[in-house]
């Protein structure tokens, strides 16, 4: 070789090197920024009247439930697969929603991004994993609030039963 071989392919190496280095980073720092920093934004309702009429809606139904600082009053019966959905997430779920009196106001199978989901099941669906099912009663706060919505009057607490799929 010659010596203007050797610097050529010293030069090389070093370029190779360099370039290596620079698409890791970037793979990394690419990774970074796909982490999902979205939360539900949530302010506890701490209504007693409707916290009352939920916790005797859960006797009524026997549900053993949990309650969750946002106030919502759940019980997981599957928990599902261990890795759970964030709010940057799409997910699919079939469930049905009724009103504390028993009347059926919803049942579907949806995909949406969890973020764009009220709020109540921002908060609930991320308890469980892909299989996984919950009954959820939420405050009104968390669902539609004091806005009625179709058949849902307004400040009305709802009951829903999710399975994730």
């Amino acid at each position: 070789m010659t010596q203007k071989t050797t610097k050529t392919v010293g030069f090389s190496s070093i370029l190779a090197t360099f370039a290596l280095i620079f698409v890791i980073s970037l793979q990394s720092s690419c990774a970074k920024s796909n982490a999902c920093d979205l939360k539900a934004s949530y302010t506890n309702d701490a209504n007693a009247a409707q916290n009352t009429a939920m916790v005797a809606f859960c006797t009524t139904n026997n549900i053993t439930y949990s309650t969750h600082p946002s106030g919502i009053l759940y019980q997981i019966i599957t928990p599902g697969a261990a890795s759970k959905p964030n709010l940057c997430e799409t997910i699919s779920m079939t469930y049905i929603g009724t009103l504390l009196n028993g009347t059926k106001f919803d049942a579907s199978t949806i995909s949406y991004p969890l973020s764009q989901l009220i709020v109540g099941w921002q908060i609930a669906v991320p308890l469980i994993g892909k299989g996984g099912r919950i009954k959820v009663v939420l405050p009104s706060s968390l669902g539609y609030g004091a806005q009625a919505t179709g058949p849902i009057p307004a400040n009305s607490p709802l009951y829903f039963d999710i399975t994730l799929n």
